[in-house]
């Protein structure tokens, strides 16, 4: 009697250690679903930076201007970061789409330039209509592509100049956007970006 006492007292105990062992597998498998999905809710910090820099490189103090030869390498050094974290898939919110976007279309490839044109469509589609800046963003990378290619482009967002004491012209422009278009993506209409090819030229 006093034997099947004990062994049914330590089949309860071992009822007991698995239930608390399964019990705290489940917590951890819990934890990790939960960490797993607020990791890709918030923004990549190291694309926040990298944009920032970006930005802070395109922003010379007053007075001065951009010495391209110090900005150069560190483009390059972005694009080239930027492209290994989209490669390994660490793009998860509207900023990170947008801001890896922002330093891409900062390249000189039209391979680059589209990918950055994507990256927005990306960027507008999880962040929704009420985000400024991503539109045109995206209407740019567009423009920069085509013009890359030897094509007319779309918004009239580009301009070009032939050598550093030419004027800047408004690259040619597809007519097949209309300027209600162009609002609806946040750029100046074709007329307004006339007008800012003569601003340009009185900025020289």
């Amino acid at each position: 009697m006093r034997d099947r006492t004990i062994r049914v007292l330590l089949a309860l105990n071992l009822l007991v250690l698995t239930a608390i062992l399964l019990h705290q597998s489940a917590i951890r498998l819990q934890a990790a679903a939960q960490s797993s999905p607020n990791a890709k809710n918030k923004d990549n910090p190291e694309l926040v930076r990298l944009m920032d820099e970006d930005q802070a490189d395109r922003t010379p103090r007053a007075g001065q201007s951009i010495d391209w030869k110090v900005v150069g390498p560190r483009d390059e050094a972005r694009l080239k970061r930027v492209k290994e974290i989209y490669s390994q898939n660490q793009l998860f919110t509207g900023n990170d789409y947008s801001n890896a976007a922002l330093i891409l279309q900062h390249s000189n490839t039209p391979e680059d330039y589209l990918l950055a044109h994507e990256l927005c469509v990306v960027a507008i589609s999880k962040k929704g209509s009420k985000e400024s800046g991503i539109e045109s963003l995206a209407a740019a990378s567009e423009d920069r592509f085509l013009m890359s290619i030897g094509r007319p482009q779309r918004f009239g967002t580009q301009y070009k100049s032939e050598g550093p004491n030419r004027p800047y012209r408004l690259y040619t422009v597809d007519s097949g956007v209309t300027d209600h278009l162009r609002r609806v993506m946040n750029v100046p209409s074709l007329l307004e970006a006339k007008a800012r090819e003569a601003e340009m030229n009185k900025e020289r």
